[in-house]
């Protein structure tokens, strides 16, 4: 082998080296990520997961964690009127010197209150309707039976409702609740009558649903997400849309299916997955809790020094956002802005100076770190990033969608997914009224009781 073949050699070898240094180190990445520097769920961590985080993206206040001075708290107190007063005799003999104590007034009674709940058996209502004859024409005459009182031996609405508060709000498998309903007031739903009294409700609150959907379509702000979950052993999609007082979810078998939501207006606050960008007529705003488990990961993987000064612009601003409930000042707003641009510049003109990543023979996007990628869609998107500046009722993060959607990966866990198509609509009708009457104050077993009954509630109007 001569020099030059040699030369050429050793070329080959650094280029097929860099190339394998630098798979090593996304590799290596990727398995550093997990739910505190990225946007992986934390279950997807598994049993790998750390056994303590020992990190938060939130900094440390001035304040020590607990109570806080003046802060009224709860505890158990005594009433004036108890249910229940036992009174228990004070011994007849002393037990130091034995001296009898039958004639000796009472000075002090101690007084100890046990809260409890009584045994909850079901009450059984027996509804009697007489019947007369006619004496003209001998025809029986009778009564009417109350509505909802249809067969000989039924249960009554209200066991109904909690048999479906049960299953739907803290999602108890049908099988399961059976027996939890006959050990706690023995009487045995069957899953079969579970799943009859979930339709009838389904039905009665498909009307709700509707005019829920309406209302966000109006609302100023509104958050956006969605997850996978399992149909009939197939990967459909689970969408929410939500604000502080409404919940809407809806099941689609395509991700992109978007089409429900042309139409709406205001803002939308989202992850940036693009697909929300092509819907008409409204404003983005997008997730900075994202950005910043994505500042994180470079920051802590990356060894990029911009990322930690942005991440931490970020977090001022969030501050500067409560700090201001009416409206950040524009002087804040421009020296904030300002700092954002220049470090993105910084970050931009840090990447521009690296050796460039091999780019792939064939036509397409040119190779990019995922850092420069970042700041490009950073420096894309400012005004998105930074619109809740200038906008005080746009929020700083899409938590609202992630609280709101983590429900679905409850089901998940504990049924896996839905066996019919019809079962999965049947959960997220109950469960968008479910979720929206918490958020407004309402009694979930009073909307579910009158939903058992097929009629439709009325406390969801505007």
């Amino acid at each position: 082998m001569d020099l030059a073949e040699a030369l050429e050699r050793i070329a080959t070898l650094e280029a097929e080296n860099r190339e394998l240094r630098e798979r090593l180190e996304a590799l290596e990445r990727r398995l550093s990520l997990n739910s505190t520097n990225s946007s992986k769920p934390p279950s997807s961590e598994g049993f790998q997961k750390a056994a303590r985080r020992t990190q938060s993206l939130r900094p440390k206040g001035q304040r020590r964690s607990g109570g806080q001075p003046g802060h009224p708290g709860q505890t158990l107190e005594m009433v004036l009127h108890p249910d229940e007063v036992i009174e228990h005799a004070a011994p007849e003999v002393c037990g130091q010197c034995g001296d009898g104590m039958q004639a000796e007034p009472v000075r002090m009674v101690l007084k100890r209150q046990v809260f409890d709940i009584p045994a909850p058996l079901p009450q059984v209502t027996e509804h009697q309707v007489k019947v007369k004859v006619c004496p003209g024409c001998q025809q029986r005459v009778q009564g009417q039976f109350p509505a909802g009182v249809s067969a000989p031996v039924q249960y009554g609405g209200r066991i109904r409702a909690v048999a479906l508060y049960l299953h739907h709000y803290p999602f108890i498998p049908e099988d399961r609740l059976s027996e939890l309903l006959a050990a706690l007031y023995g009487c045995s739903l069957s899953p079969a009558t579970l799943a009859t009294l979930s339709a009838i409700a389904c039905e009665a609150l498909q009307p709700v649903v509707t005019e829920l959907a309406d209302q966000l379509a109006t609302a100023p702000v509104k958050h956006l997400d969605e997850t996978g979950c399992r149909v009939e052993g197939h990967r459909h999609w689970l969408h929410v849309v939500s604000t502080a007082t409404t919940t809407w979810y809806r099941r689609c078998v395509r991700r992109k299916d978007l089409e429900p939501l042309q139409g709406f207006g205001g803002v939308v606050v989202h992850d940036h997955w693009q697909a929300y960008f092509q819907l008409d007529g409204v404003e983005h705003a997008l997730c900075n809790a994202h950005h910043l488990r994505e500042l994180k990961a470079l920051a802590e993987l990356d060894q990029e020094s911009w990322a930690q000064r942005l991440s931490q612009l970020l977090q001022v601003a969030c501050r500067y956002h409560h700090r201001y409930p009416t409206g950040v000042p524009l002087a804040l707003q421009q020296r904030i802005r300002a700092l954002y641009h220049r470090i993105v510049a910084r970050g931009l003109a840090f990447h521009q100076a690296q050796e460039p990543l091999p780019q792939p023979p064939q036509r397409g996007r040119p190779n990019r770190r995922i850092g420069h990628n970042f700041l490009l869609r950073m420096q894309q998107f400012d005004e998105v990033v930074l619109r809740f500046l200038r906008q005080p009722i746009v929020p700083f993060s899409n938590n609202q969608a992630e609280r709101d959607l983590r429900m679905m990966k409850l089901k998940q866990k504990i049924s896996g997914g839905f066996r019919s198509v019809q079962g999965a609509e049947t959960f997220m009708t109950i469960r968008s009224v479910l979720s929206t009457a918490q958020k407004r104050g309402l009694n979930l077993l009073d909307v579910l009781a009158t939903a058992v009954q097929g009629k439709t509630p009325t406390v969801f109007s505007t």
